[in-house]
């Protein structure tokens, strides 16, 4: 195994390189809007601008090409394709993919207002008199629906809206974007001479389309399909850990070769009567053999209760893996791991793969109840390895430190207190949404560069 000299130097370098080829991707993603607005600008001339209307049209139609270049890209973001996941992480994506959220529903609203407008000006008519003889026009009446469905995605996206779903029911609301882009292709290809046959511009929509779609059909489907097949995954043993914890073990072929590392999460189908019907984003809770894997689950709904009891034998679908949780993400020389509730699962797998020296880590496992689920396995794993370990138990301070127990942060602890190399570590942290956010204020305001603040949210 290589020094700790020459590992920190490794991290680094790999650092550098992740971090450009992430502001790049993320630049381009931004960028293709701009190059939407310039393709059309560049084939249409100045003859769209020549009066008044024809300005305000032109305006509309660059506003729905470029928020329909983002819904695109947002297909890409989320189809998780392996070079965006190893490139910025599936989190860094998904948030990437929100971000572009309402600026396209903005553009797309915008479009629908501009083009009424400038076609009244050139008609002579009142802005919601043109909505008769738009509807008329060939492709026009589904592109309303289009934005409509646009609309309810966007809306029910939002984090205040999106709590009072259920994850399926949500997930469900938010295939429409794709029958909502399906639906706007025939209005958007017979623009006439804004994407005429054999134009660059035409071009491009056709290749950003063929990449949306063809993301989702290959990464969503095809490759999923082809890797349940190939492994067959099946339920070996459900083992109870805890009131409404379990770990299921799992059999099945050649897994090593899906290259999954401890830390990362797969998406699960589990094929009984009551559970085919929805997916399961759950974290590897040990580091795979080649016949074996593991995952570990609580009790947080009807979805995840009814994975609880699945048989022996039942079949395993999945998709994956996810996340950049591993020891790929490093970039200092320490490690510190922090975990709270069921957000032991990556954490455990994270440091069974972390190749290790004395010292070189620390792990504070955090309950404010007694839901101790695989700390005697992280202990041991710890020892084994040099790192060192410490717990936190009990109910959650009012004042000070929210993240610890009262004692504790009446005591004046704190992380660096804890992890006096703090700010010469990666920081890995999995828990609670709420709990984690209030680590993470913490090691911010403590210094710690947001490249070496690695968090693992439970929530969608």
């Amino acid at each position: 195994m290589p020094g700790v000299a020459q590992r920190t130097v490794d991290y680094a370098r790999n650092y550098r390189r992740r971090a450009l080829r992430s502001t790049l991707l993320v630049a381009a993603v931004w960028t293709t809007g701009g190059v939407a607005a310039i393709l059309f600008l560049t084939s249409a001339g100045t003859a769209p601008f020549g009066t008044v209307g024809a300005a305000v049209s032109s305006l509309g139609i660059i506003a729905g090409l470029v928020g329909t270049d983002f819904i695109l890209v947002m297909i890409v973001l989320a189809a998780r394709v392996p070079l965006i996941d190893r490139t910025i992480g599936h989190d860094r994506a998904i948030a990437v993919h929100r971000s572009l959220g309402k600026p396209a529903l903005y553009l797309l609203l915008g479009h629908g207002a501009l083009l009424l407008i400038g076609y009244g000006l050139e008609q002579g008519f009142l802005p919601f008199a043109e909505l008769g003889p738009m509807l008329a026009t060939p492709n026009m009446p589904l592109a309303f629906i289009a934005l409509g469905l646009m609309i309810v995605v966007v809306v029910t996206s939002l984090v205040a809206v999106r709590r009072h779903f259920s994850y399926e029911g949500w997930h469900v609301i938010h295939l429409l974007s794709y029958v909502a882009v399906a639906f706007a292709i025939p209005h958007q290809l017979s623009l006439g001479g804004v994407l005429a046959n054999g134009t660059l511009p035409r071009v491009y929509w056709i290749t950003l389309y063929v990449l949306a779609f063809g993301s989702i059909a290959t990464y969503r489907v095809i490759e999923p399909v082809v890797s349940t097949f190939r492994h067959r995954i099946r339920v070996d043993q459900v083992e109870t850990i805890a009131e409404g914890v379990v770990s299921i073990h799992l059999s099945g072929r050649a897994l090593t070769s899906l290259g999954a590392v401890g830390g990362q999460f797969f998406v699960w189908r589990f094929w009984t009567g009551s559970t085919w019907w929805h997916s399961h984003p759950v974290s590897l809770s040990s580091v795979p053999t080649d016949g074996t894997a593991r995952i570990t689950l609580r009790d947080l709904g009807d979805g995840s209760r009814r994975i609880l009891s699945i048989p022996s034998g039942t079949f395993v679908s999945i998709e994956g893996p996810y996340g950049l949780f591993t020891p790929a993400a490093r970039t200092a020389p320490k490690i510190a791991i922090i975990a709270a509730g069921i957000g032991i699962t990556p954490a455990r797998a994270l440091l069974e793969e972390s190749r290790l020296s004395p010292g070189e880590a620390t792990v504070l496992l955090r309950t404010s109840m007694d839901d101790r689920y695989l700390w005697d396995e992280v202990a041991t794993i710890a020892k084994a390895k040099g790192a060192k370990f410490y717990t936190m138990t009990g109910p959650r301070a009012t004042s000070g430190a929210r993240w610890m127990p009262q004692r504790d942060a009446e005591r004046g602890v704190s992380l660096r207190s804890v992890f006096p190399d703090l700010l010469d570590s990666d920081l890995y942290v999995c828990g609670p949404p709420a709990w984690l956010e209030l680590i993470e204020a913490e090691a911010v305001a403590a210094g710690l560069p947001a490249h070496r603040l690695h968090s693992e949210r439970f929530d969608w």
